[in-house]
């Protein structure tokens, strides 16, 4: 075997060793935190709605707030988008509120709105929102990226990747006023 191929196999192997140790670790590491402090970065964010109206996350501090990252490139993050418009409709009343952070252009996001009904407001920024993302803790940058935060600010859920109903059931249900 060259030497060349040799030190390529060890680059791979390491790399898949990396990629293993991380899908493993990460959601662990990113259940840790402060999670007031997650609260306070994320309520004194700006980002534009798709009017390009700014728009300050602290227009829903004190209420049951689920945050999603997505993007129109993500088909997780699409197949997403009935789920959290069916919870809206379910919890919505009691309380709880979504919105979603686009990590994309305005063009787009209103190009795909045109396919579906987002029935929450839709707040988007490129390098922003990825700033903001990596800031509450998706250091990575993948997408989907959901937080959820009581009335109090505090951080209760975060996950990376896509959620089902019965997560949403279970993760949502609790902060619903009934």
């Amino acid at each position: 075997m060259t030497p060349g191929r040799r030190n390529a196999l060890i680059l791979g192997a390491a790399g898949l060793a990396a990629a293993g140790a991380g899908f493993v670790a990460g959601p662990w590491l990113l259940q840790r935190g402060d999670n007031r402090a997650e609260g306070r970065a994320l309520f004194a964010a700006t980002l534009p709605d798709l009017s390009g109206k700014p728009r300050r996350l602290s227009e829903w501090q004190g209420r049951a707030l689920l945050v999603n990252f997505w993007a129109t490139w993500c088909a997780p993050c699409r197949e997403e988008i009935p789920l959290l418009a069916a919870a809206l409709q379910k919890y919505g009343p009691g309380g709880v509120e979504i919105v979603g952070i686009a990590i994309d252009h305005a063009d787009k996001i209103a190009e795909y709105s045109k396919t579906i009904t987002i029935p929450y407001p839709v707040l988007y920024g490129v390098a922003e929102g990825l700033e903001l993302m990596r800031l509450l803790g998706n250091a990575s940058g993948g997408l989907p990226y959901t937080l959820v935060f009581d009335r109090n600010g505090a951080l209760t859920h975060r996950k990376l990747g896509a959620l089902n109903e019965a997560d949403l059931d279970r993760i949502l249900r609790p902060l619903a006023r009934t």
